[in-house]
């Protein structure tokens, strides 16, 4: 399975009631990811995603990590609804859209503090693994 991905650190500060939203690169260089968001506690963010690879690349995952646990998968997106959302993650919550093959997008609804973690994009190659 070859996946590229992209952090995106979420922070709130309940004192401020700031949410910051940054991302880095990770590996590969042909997927990009929303830069740096600043947003409010009760705001929504989305994060954008693409990349320049074929269009067999059209599979695609977001995960994240708060801090001290490890990378957890939100959801599994394809160009083909429904998506695929892992126990704990909910669609309310964790809006996905994937029109194409080389773009799809996270929303964060209802930032909370709790939210505070690194979000990552990745895609992935379909395979046939039949015969």
């Amino acid at each position: 399975l070859n996946k590229d991905k992209f952090p995106l650190d979420v922070v709130c500060f309940k004192t401020v009631n700031l949410t910051v939203i940054h991302t880095g690169l990770i590996d590969g260089s042909d997927v990009t990811q929303t830069d740096i968001l600043w947003k409010n506690e009760s705001d929504s963010a989305t994060i954008e995603c693409s990349h320049t690879k074929s269009i067999q690349y059209y599979q695609m995952y977001w995960y994240r990590q708060l801090p001290g646990e490890t990378m957890k998968l939100i959801v599994f997106t394809t160009t083909t609804p429904p998506h695929k959302y892992e126990s704990g993650f909910s669609e309310d919550k964790f809006p996905a859209q994937k029109n194409d093959p080389q773009t799809g997008s996270l929303t964060v609804e209802k930032l909370l503090p709790e939210d505070s973690g690194v979000y990552f994009c990745a895609v992935s190659q379909h395979s046939d693994t039949g015969g």
